[in-house]
């Protein structure tokens, strides 16, 4: 039987457009599916916090409104639990805010209500998105829909629950270290991280090593992108450079397209592996084996080509990692309520030497520097998901630090890099595995290179039909 959820971001945008469905009837169909599968025994985890009223006195005032023509009008999303929305409860995955109401929203929130989304409430992340998984002390794990004992990643992994499992039809996450890829990887979802200055709303380069950004979360490659366009049209732009050629929907344009043919690497290095063993899974090359295979049947390049190891990378990503945990505003009774990883990241960056940071930034600047010479010569690079596939609840151990840090680099190895370098990437579902879970892999562009990625994202969309599967919670 059909139902509106059915429907691409896209579609429900047309529709809402056009007077077949209105924004309140839209938001209370995802509230009524949160209800079900969101709260209670056997809740995804998706959800922290959950604001029906202020939802649907949203939509009806859009409703009210003459501006349809807004990017994103009448679309539910929801901000992630590391964004501040004024007068709704945010606590930043810690116990140590549980109760925190802010007075003022962060610039992602207004960037999305500008364009004229209804925000659902909070999604899940873990504490001050500090992991790669989404596992707290004060809200659910986060459990990917195709199979709930497993974790569904971090740090945006309530918003891909959400999305995956159908309780929304896009959302905005952030990737600091591959936290919109890693849970897209493992929910089936197409995550996008931007170029760092990119979107205005978070251009990357307010935070230590300049790794933060903010980027979409879809089911489809043209809903990541329509997200995108209504993430980069909101802004001055007073510390980032819209891409070259940039115009309204440009990136919805080269998604819906999906023309091309470009000349692509093709790598498994990591700057990790000098440190760590890092063992890709028979069900990670599975999908770095269709993902060849397809391209090579569309008719792009694909040329393997390897980088030099990183041997100072581990200690200065490691550095620049607890410098910006240093800052959190936690003293006293506070600090004492953070869990083991976050507190050791905390204490560990406040007895940082400023040499230390700088050191490490000059170190991370150099990585920059070789990546982005070394990927130049392509168009994209094709390179692996995760290491693995998605890890059961439970897996990361939250009482040892340094375990929990090794155990995110097993699974994580080709993503921390790419916010250091400062390119955009993409995660894209491409295999699913004997036991029915999805398998990504991920595409590595130039800087502004946005448009190529989606234009290849579309192409093997297009040929794999990942849109059309759904998780059994559906």
């Amino acid at each position: 039987m059909f139902e509106l959820h059915h429907l691409t971001a896209l579609e429900q945008l047309d529709w809402l457009r056009r007077g077949e469905v209105t924004p309140l009837e839209l938001v209370d169909h995802y509230l009524a599916r949160i209800e079900r599968l969101d709260t209670g025994e056997g809740a995804l985890g998706a959800f922290a916090t959950v604001t029906p009223e202020a939802a649907r006195r949203r939509a009806a005032a859009l409703a009210a409104s003459p501006g349809r023509a807004a990017a994103l009008w009448g679309l539910p999303l929801a901000d992630k639990d590391l964004s501040a929305r004024a007068g709704i409860r945010t606590m930043f995955g810690s116990r140590a805010f549980a109760a925190f109401v802010p007075e003022a929203s962060d610039e992602i929130v207004e960037a999305v209500d500008a364009a004229g989304a209804v925000s659902l409430g909070k999604t899940v992340a873990p504490e001050f998105g500090m992991p790669s998984h989404s596992e707290s002390l004060v809200s659910p794990p986060a459990r990917t829909p195709w199979d709930p004992r497993l974790g569904a990643g971090g740090s945006s992994g309530g918003a891909a629950v959400a999305v995956s499992a159908g309780l929304l039809p896009l959302a905005p996450g952030s990737d600091g270290g591959g936290s919109i890829r890693i849970p897209a990887a493992a929910t089936g979802l197409v995550g996008l991280k931007p170029s760092r200055g990119l979107v205005p709303a978070g251009t990357g380069f307010g935070s230590p090593g300049a790794l933060v950004v903010p980027g979409p979360l879809a089911r489809t490659v043209a809903d990541a992108a329509l997200l995108l366009d209504a993430l980069v049209e909101q802004g001055d732009y007073d510390s980032a450079t819209r891409a070259p050629g940039w115009a309204d929907g440009a990136y919805l344009d080269a998604a819906v397209r999906g023309e091309g043919r470009f000349n692509l690497g093709a790598t498994s290095w990591s700057p990790w592996a000098h440190d760590f063993e890092l063992a890709p899974s028979a069900e990670t090359l599975a999908a770095l084996d269709v993902a060849r295979r397809e391209l090579d049947a569309i008719g792009h390049g694909l040329e393997p080509f390897d980088l030099p190891p990183e041997p100072e990378y581990s200690d200065a990503f490691r550095v620049a990692w607890q410098a910006g945990a240093s800052a959190i505003p936690v003293e006293g009774e506070r600090l004492a309520l953070l869990e083991p990883l976050t507190r050791w990241l905390v204490e560990a960056g406040r007895r940082l030497p400023a040499s230390a940071l700088v050191a490490a930034q000059r170190t991370l600047n150099g990585v920059e520097r070789r990546t982005i010479r070394a990927f130049s010569r392509f168009d994209a690079v094709l390179m692996p998901g995760m290491a693995m596939t998605p890890r059961p609840i439970g897996w990361y151990d939250h009482e040892d630090p340094e375990r929990n840090f090794a155990q995110q680099v097993a699974y994580t190895p080709w993503t921390s890099f790419v916010n250091v370098a400062g390119l955009p990437a993409i995660s894209l579902p491409v295999h699913e595995t004997a036991a029915g879970l999805p398998m990504a892999v991920q595409l590595v562009g130039r800087p502004g290179g946005e448009r190529v990625l989606l234009a290849i994202g579309a192409q093997l969309e297009r040929r794999l039909g990942w849109h059309r599967r759904h998780p059994p919670r559906w």
